[in-house]
């Protein structure tokens, strides 16, 4: 997810150490098959009503967990409302207006309190939300370590520094998933989470207007909903399939029709081409390998053990 940041999306600036990634010990996937064992099923029925409702709803959840690792760990930092007294990442600017998914995780945590009280983290929620809406939606499932606990803490500027522009060329993602013990292949397969979901306006209209390195008919639609001046929050899709978890995302990147900047940046003439091509030719090598960079990506930083919180109301600390 390449832009992961202020679109569906995905894609992010790292700031953890290098081995964040892994301090994944204390997670399990039956961390609560004692405590909770009904928790994947309310997930999963909860994910299927919001889907069935709104396609468009698994691209926003996907992109809710990716803002939330990216921001120091997988911590349910971005679900934090401001209040008088604390100031969260909602409005960070990657994210005004444009995160959404909130009340459906609302809606789940308020079905797995009744089932299991003070149990599961909203962190550990928000993971199993990701995966089943991607899974909902055709996608390759992958297991979902659980025991994450919930931060107490959030931070806007870090959300503002760490989440990577739509206008970010290829040295800038690479050199930022770098920075978090993520790999140029994961980053480029992470992006291809933009094969759902679809983006506002004001993120690709400098693309569309000024890039040369864009298919003139792929421009020439997109100006129809997304004017020189104005129109900054009007969607587009990233590829021609938005509710579908498929490659498209890559066939469009080599018809030169990437709709952010940070997109085609992944098949410009640099290190990613071959990959990027690879995916579009073959779609049971991009969801087993995005199944796999989810799993590794859902281990960043997470809070375990004391650390943390269980926290009653996802939007606000204990």
């Amino acid at each position: 997810m390449a832009s992961l940041s202020h679109f569906l999306i995905i894609t992010v600036l790292f700031i953890v150490p290098f081995f964040s990634c892994c301090v994944n010990a204390q997670l399990s996937a039956n961390f609560y098959a004692r405590t909770c064992p009904t928790l994947p099923t309310i997930v999963r029925n909860a994910m299927r009503q919001a889907v069935s409702r709104e396609g468009r709803m698994a691209a926003s959840i996907l992109r809710l967990f990716f803002h939330d690792c990216f921001v120091n760990g997988c911590d349910a930092s971005i679900l934090l409302d401001d209040t008088t007294t604390f100031t969260g990442e909602k409005n960070a600017f990657p994210n005004r207006n444009s995160a959404r998914g909130f009340e459906v995780i609302d809606t789940i945590k308020t079905r797995v309190e009744a089932a299991c009280n003070a149990t599961v983290s909203c962190a550990d929620i928000l993971a199993l939300a990701a995966r089943d809406g991607v899974v909902l939606l055709g996608g390759t499932s992958w297991t979902v370590a659980l025991g994450r606990r919930d931060a107490r803490t959030a931070s806007q500027t870090d959300a503002n520094n760490q989440l990577p522009s739509p206008f970010a060329n290829l040295a800038t993602l690479i050199s930022n998933f770098a920075a978090k013990g993520l790999t140029a292949t994961d980053m480029t397969v992470l992006s291809g989470g933009h094969t759902l979901g679809q983006s506002q306006c004001s993120s690709f209209k400098t693309r569309i207007y000024n890039e040369t390195n864009i298919d003139p008919a792929f421009a020439t639609t997109r100006k129809r909903t997304c004017p020189a001046s104005g129109g900054d929050t009007n969607l587009a899709p990233f590829d021609i399939t938005p509710n579908r978890f498929d490659n498209e995302y890559y066939k469009a990147l080599v018809a030169r029709r990437g709709l952010l900047h940070s997109d085609q940046e992944l098949f410009n003439g640099g290190s990613q081409d071959a990959l990027v091509r690879t995916y579009s030719n073959d779609v049971a090598a991009f969801t087993r390998d995005f199944a796999a960079a989810m799993v590794k990506m859902s281990a960043i930083s997470p809070l375990t053990g004391t650390n943390g919180e269980i926290r009653k109301n996802c939007r606000l600390v204990n």
